[in-house]
C-alpha cells in the first residue's frame, strides 16, 4: 500500500520522467510535456512542505542538514543516474543494433557484474587505507573512463573489443558504493540508520528511473541511436566525475567540521 504521504513524491517523478521521456519524442515545447513539467515543479515543493509539516514525517529533512548525508545522498543519485541509464541504452544496443537476443543481452553483461563483487570486496580495504571520499571518487573515475572508453562504439565494434569498457564499469560501481553506504549510515545515530538507508535506497532508485528516462529520450530515434548512444556516455561522465570531485571536497569539509 502507498502511504498518503509519499504519493506527490511519487507523482513528481512520475511527471519529471514521464516528460523527460516523451520531450526527446514530441519536442520539449510539446504542450504535453510542458504540463509534466509544470505538475513536477507543483508537486515536489508541495511534497517537501507536507514533510516540513507533519508531526512523524515520512522523510525528516533534518536529515539533510547534515553535510555529509546530503552529499553521500547526492552522490548515489548522480552515480545511478549514469550506471543504470547506460545499462538501458547499452541492452537497446546488443539486441536492436547487433541483434543479440533477450537471453545473450544478458550474457553480455555478465564481465560488468562479474567485476562488481571483487570489487565489493576490495572497497574496505581501499577506504580504510585513503579513506572513505577518495575510494568514492575512485570508483566514480573507474566507471567514467569505462564510459569514456566506449565513446568509439559502432554498428559493427565487436564484443570482445568492449570488455575491457564493461569491467571498468562495474569494478568501479563495486569499489564505490560499500564506502558511500557507510559513510551515509555513519552520518546520522544509529537510531536513525534504517530511514537513512531508506533515503539512501530512494534516492539511488530516483537517479535510476531518471537515467533510463534522459538517456531513453537520446536513443528513441531509432536512426540517431549512436549518436544519441555517445551523447548518454558524455553525460554519464559528467555525472561521474561530479560525483567524484563533489565527494572529495566535500567530504573533506565535512570532516574538518566533525573535528
Amino acid at each position: 500500500m502507498i502511504s498518503r504521504d509519499s504519493s506527490p513524491a511519487i507523482a513528481a517523478l512520475g511527471c519529471i520522467a514521464a516528460a523527460t521521456i516523451e520531450g526527446g519524442v514530441l519536442g520539449w515545447m510539446n504542450p504535453w510535456v510542458i504540463a509534466c513539467f509544470g505538475g513536477f515543479t507543483i508537486l515536489a515543493p508541495a511534497f517537501v512542505l507536507q514533510e516540513r509539516r507533519a508531526r512523524d514525517p515520512m522523510l525528516p529533512l533534518v536529515l539533510f542538514k547534515n553535510r555529509l548525508f546530503a552529499l553521500t545522498s547526492m552522490v548515489g543519485l548522480l552515480v545511478n543516474m549514469a550506471f543504470y541509464g547506460l545499462i538501458f541504452v547499452l541492452s537497446l544496443y546488443f539486441q536492436q543494433v547487433n541483434g543479440l537476443s533477450p537471453l545473450a543481452t544478458g550474457l553480455a553483461f555478465l564481465p560488468m557484474m562479474g567485476a562488481v563483487l571483487p570489487a565489493n570486496l576490495l572497497a574496505a580495504r581501499a577506504a580504510e587505507h585513503w579513506g572513505a571520499p577518495v575510494t568514492i571518487a575512485l570508483g566514480a573515475a573507474l566507471t567514467a573512463a569505462g564510459c569514456l572508453g566506449l565513446l568509439g562504439l559502432e554498428r559493427d565494434t565487436n564484443y570482445w573489443a568492449i570488455c575491457a569498457q564493461l569491467l571498468a564499469m562495474g569494478a568501479g560501481l563495486g569499489l564505490l558504493v560499500p564506502p558511500l553506504t557507510s559513510s551515509l549510515l555513519g552520518s546520522v545515530e544509529k537510531a536513525r540508520s534504517g530511514i537513512a538507508a531508506g533515503v539512501l535506497n530512494s534516492t539511488r532508485q530516483t537517479g535510476s528511473v531518471l537515467g533510463v528516462a534522459l538517456f531513453g529520450s537520446l536513443v528513441g530515434n531509432g536512426s540517431a541511436f549512436l549518436a544519441g548512444t555517445r551523447v548518454a556516455l558524455i553525460i554519464s561522465t559528467a555525472l561521474l566525475l561530479g560525483a567524484a570531485v563533489m565527494i572529495v571536497v566535500g567530504g573533506r569539509s565535512a570532516s574538518k567540521r566533525r573535528l
